[in-house]
């Protein structure tokens, strides 16, 4: 609310302040290194034909009041060509913006560039050229292109970025390696996201307004954290908005298959769950008791005093176990947004704030999770079921977002201040038809599951930039502290035996859990910049240091329920009604069992530290060649408190993890053409487990029947003679090499081929667990390589006709071969269930590498009638999802063909008006992972149909 009042009171200075200059406009611009893409500092700007003028801060930015009117601006700065831009116009009480101002360096040749104000409008020119002259390999997209396509947020903008991919409509991946490869920034520091076991955030709370750029980086530089492999995607937020502006934006979402369904399931909910968080409708019964009662201590006095809190506690139970079926509405969203900038005497005030609310259901139906495994008798090809569960489920997901930018600079220092905060709720309830014939308990039960899930994100980031001695020198630092939390409470799970309708230990016991996870996180950074001549030409030196605390709680509290001799008809609802629960006349009625207690191996305090240093050298030792060359080294320390099931170990802070690593990188880049690069890359990075993997913690999602393992587990077979998985989980190194060859054609377009090769020393991969069906645990495998060939291409097609200038073609392919070596177990199990007439290799793919990704689209962009429109295709190979181990074989994705159409319309001249239409999944196309073996046909793990999306947008802009 604090953050809501003082956001409306800088809008209410802003429109004073607009007031107050109502008689005269302004022109705002920003002047950039046609070479190195950087800004310039001190360049003078004049309005030609008065005594008007300003002179560029270390932003490149510049600020010129002047009355309405059309003038010509100029641009001069020593050993650089002038610039004089004409056709500008100014309107009163308007800013025209002028953000891709470009000097070249002086030649006799040519002293005056003389261009138009139009033809600065519709270009990402200045993104272009920091992409030819970045120190490393990127791509990105800027706040140019957001007002010509009219996206809203950053998920939908950066789908249009070269190898980037969008999982789940908000998380990003490149080149096809997944999250533990892949990570998310916010200004250039660490943040979680709402899970904070993923490396990414979720991108679709950014509305691109605030958004200055979107920059991907595909290889590394040692000023970056050394945790990057696949790529790192950097969110810049603006500090200093262009102009004025207030939008509201509504949007909604219309699946066919989904929406408006009267066999919706839904459970009931608190008064607050449309905020995304629970008031309380879901609390444990046990909340304040210290002491918790169980069964045996009150079996014999039930009248007694323990015996009487036993029953309070058993009776506080949500009585519902299943959902209802009730009809659902379809996908809204809205969003408002305001920024602008403000002079305080020679000062500037720059503000941004967002809020975002997102309701949105699913309904999932035919649903389908399955366990197969390969039969007893290797003569038998064909894979037999141990578990097989189909039915539906619905999930409604609420997301509600707020963000606050606050900006003030100086002539020499600029700091800023970010708030975010994210609250998420999502509700599920499914009805299934499961099929157990595994170890020889044949049966086929109901199921009916109950989840709630809440999560929120506090982040706070101060930062500061400072220029000492006319810019030969640049401070910045940074901190950032973030608190996360997760709370699934009252996750509940039942089972009733057909056709009898009975609840046995067979068939599972009735269950209900609370998880609830916290974790703090502490981001520092100090990068310090000289820049300096070397060999005759500009040179940078960086070099700095980073510090990152994060600590975790994490609890499970799991209550099973004993039914004794009650019997059901198979309501679930039914089976904690008073009359079927123990009481001193009802000594054999439903009862509850504490699992968590004596001993909990699902508790557990983690936390980590990460002290970083690096040095990072920018300089051309010859004509056309730019070399970056630095030194990363991170102590890296991580400590858990917690004790395994059957409290043989017990941790007390225990160092898990204690790396000192050294992380070198090359980057070279030859300019073998103004318009072309040759680029080659190699450095050395790494990838640790998370606080999860780095555990004894066995989490159970009740819906796909599939428990995650914490890595610290052993897993032992033949009487515990021989080890499976030792628990000794470890970081992975990764060696890095890239090569690419880049060409930038004029308006955007693009022509690059690339290599890349990669080398992981024991990467961690999702084995499923031998002795527990369902079950998967992250484990070191024996080390890898991926070699890959890159083809990004973005081309107008107007070498066919002069008409279809405006019609671009885009492809982006990457092939790779993945291989893994065998470790000694994972062979040997192999060997052992391997079929007859089936050869074992020592190698296999690596799990989470698709051998294929094919992106590729025709759009359409015409940034004069404000009207952009295309058609998308992606596709990914199958991909190796979870690695099998004796008789459980592998699972595999199946390709998904994802077809998706996207229009984008602004209307007026200033264009105020966006509104957009996008529809995902064209062809219908379900998610589906299969097992897959030698001969065999595969057979279904996962299936999911997500349905055909219509999507639309609308913003107003006052």
């Amino acid at each position: 609310m604090k953050t809501l009042i003082i956001s409306w009171l800088f809008f209410g200075m802003a429109v004073l302040s607009g007031a107050a200059v109502a008689q005269t406009g302004t022109i705002r611009g920003t002047i950039y290194d046609e070479a190195s893409g950087e800004p310039l500092f001190g360049v003078a700007v004049s309005i030609v034909g008065t005594q008007t003028g300003a002179v560029t801060d270390f932003d490149g930015d510049f600020e010129i009041q002047l009355s309405p009117g059309t003038y010509t601006l100029s641009a001069s700065f020593i050993s650089y060509n002038s610039l004089n831009l004409e056709g500008i116009t100014v309107a009163s009480g308007e800013v025209t913006i002028l953000d891709n101002l470009r000097l070249t360096e002086y030649t006799s040749d040519l002293e005056t560039v003389t261009i138009s104000a139009e033809a600065i409008r519709t270009t990402e020119a200045a993104l272009m050229t920091v992409k030819r002259n970045a120190a490393q390999l990127m791509d990105g997209i800027s706040s140019a292109a957001f007002r010509q396509i009219g996206d809203g947020d950053a998920a939908a903008a950066i789908k249009r970025v070269t190898g980037v991919s969008i999982e789940g409509g908000k998380y990003v991946y490149i080149r096809g390696l997944g999250d533990r490869y892949t990570k998310t920034v916010l200004n250039g520091v660490d943040i979680p996201g709402l899970d904070p076991d993923r490396n990414s955030i979720q991108m679709d709370i950014f509305p691109t307004n605030i958004i200055d750029n979107i920059i991907v980086s595909k290889s590394f530089t040692s000023n970056l954290s050394a945790d990057f492999t696949g790529g790192v995607v950097d969110i810049e937020t603006k500090d200093f908005p262009e102009e004025k502006t207030l939008r509201i934006s509504l949007s909604g979402g219309y699946n066919p298959s989904m929406h408006f369904n009267p066999d919706f399931l839904r459970a009931g909910s608190s008064s607050t769950d449309f905020l995304g968080f629970d008031n309380g409708y879901r609390d444990i019964p046990t909340k304040g008791v210290n002491d918790i009662p169980q069964f045996v201590d009150v079996i014999g006095n039930p009248s007694g005093e323990r015996g009487q809190l036993y029953q309070r506690i058993l009776r506080d139970f949500n009585p519902e176990f299943g959902g209802m079926r009730d009809q659902n509405a379809m996908n809204f969203g809205v969003g408002i947004s305001l920024g602008n900038q403000l002079a305080l005497g020679d000062n500037t005030l720059g503000y941004n704030f967002a809020l975002t609310y997102k309701n949105a259901s699913e309904y999932f139906q035919d649903a389908e999770y399955n366990l197969y495994a390969k039969p007893r008798d290797n003569s038998e090809l064909e894979l037999q079921p141990l578990e097989r569960s189909m039915g539906s489920f619905g999930v409604n997901n609420v997301m509600l977002g707020g963000l606050f930018g606050l900006a003030y600079k100086t002539d020499l220092s600029k700091f800023r201040l970010n708030l975010i905060r994210l609250q998420n709720g999502e509700s599920k309830a499914g009805i299934f038809d499961f099929e157990n014939t595994n170890l020889g308990a044949v049966f086929e039960a109901d199921q009916y599951n109950i989840e709630y899930s809440q999560r929120s994100l506090t982040n706070l980031m101060l930062s500061g930039a400072h220029y000492l001695k006319d810019g030969d020198w640049e401070v910045n630092w940074k901190v950032s502290p973030t608190l996360s939390t997760i709370d699934d409470p009252d996750v509940r799970v039942l089972r009733f035996r057909k056709p009898t309708q009975n609840i046995s230990t067979e068939v599972g016991l009735p269950q209900r859990i609370w998880r609830s996870l916290e974790e703090q996180n502490l981001v520092g950074k100090l990068d310090l910049t000289n820049n300096h001549q070397l060999f005759g030409k500009m040179a940078k030196l960086k070099f700095g240091s980073s510090y990152v605390y994060k600590e975790r709680d994490f609890v499970i509290q799991d209550f099973q329920f004993s039914t004794g001799n009650t019997s059901f008809t198979g309501d679930p609802n039914q089976v904690l009604r008073e009359e079927n629960l123990f009481s001193e006349t009802n000594r054999n009625g439903v009862r509850y069992n504490p699992l968590f207690i004596p001993n909990n191996p699902n508790s557990f305090q983690a936390n980590l530290t990460n002290l970083g240093w690096y040095v990072h050298s920018e300089f051309s030792p010859v004509e056309k060649l730019k070399a970056i060359v630095g030194l990363r080294a991170e102590k890296f320390d991580q400590r858990y408190t917690g004790t395994n099931q059957t409290q043989t170990i017990v941790f007390d802070n225990e160092k898990v993890l204690d790396d000192m690593d050294f992380f070198p990188t090359i980057n070279l880049i030859n300019s073998i053409r103004e318009d072309q690069n040759i680029r080659f890359s190699f450095s050395r990075t790494i990838a640790r487990p998370s606080f999860k993997e780095m555990s004894f913690a066995e989490i159970l999602d009740p819906i796909t029947g599939r428990t995650f393992v914490g890595g610290l587990f052993e897993e032992v077979t033949n009487g515990g003679t021989e080890v499976l998985w030792d628990g000794q989980l470890e970081a992975t190194r990764i060696n890095n090499f890239d090569l690419r060859w880049e060409k930038f054609l004029p308006a955007g377009q693009l022509f690059s081929v690339s290599a890349f090769y990669k080398t992981f020393d024991k990467p961690i991969e999702m084995v499923q667990f031998l002795s527990d069906p369902g079950a998967f645990q992250p484990r070191n495998v024996g080390n890898g390589t991926v070699a890959g060939l890159e083809l990004e291409l973005r081309k107008s097609l107007a070498f066919l006709a002069p008409k279809l200038e405006n019609l671009f073609f885009t492809f982006n392919g990457t092939l790779t071969e993945s291989s893994i070596q065998l470790s000694e177990s994972e062979l040997r199990s192999r060997q052992l269930t391997a079929r007859e007439g089936q050869e074992i290799s020592a190698k296999r793919d690596m799990a989470g590498q698709a051998p294929y990704i094919l992106n590729s689209g025709i759009a359409y962009n015409n940034f004069v009638s404000g009207l952009e429109a295309g058609l998308f295709y992606n596709v990914q190979g199958s991909t190796l999802n979870y690695v099998g181990f004796g008789n459980r074989t592998d699972t595999y994705t199946v390709p998904f063909h994802a077809v998706n159409l996207s229009i984008n319309k602004t209307f007026g001249l200033e264009e105020r008006i966006k509104a957009g239409l996008n529809v995902q999944n064209l062809l219908n196309q379900s998610r589906q992972e299969v097992f897959r073996s030698y001969q065999a046909e595969d057979q279904i793990f996962s299936s999911l149909n997500p349905g055909t999306l219509i999507n639309f947008n609308f913003s107003y802009s006052l």
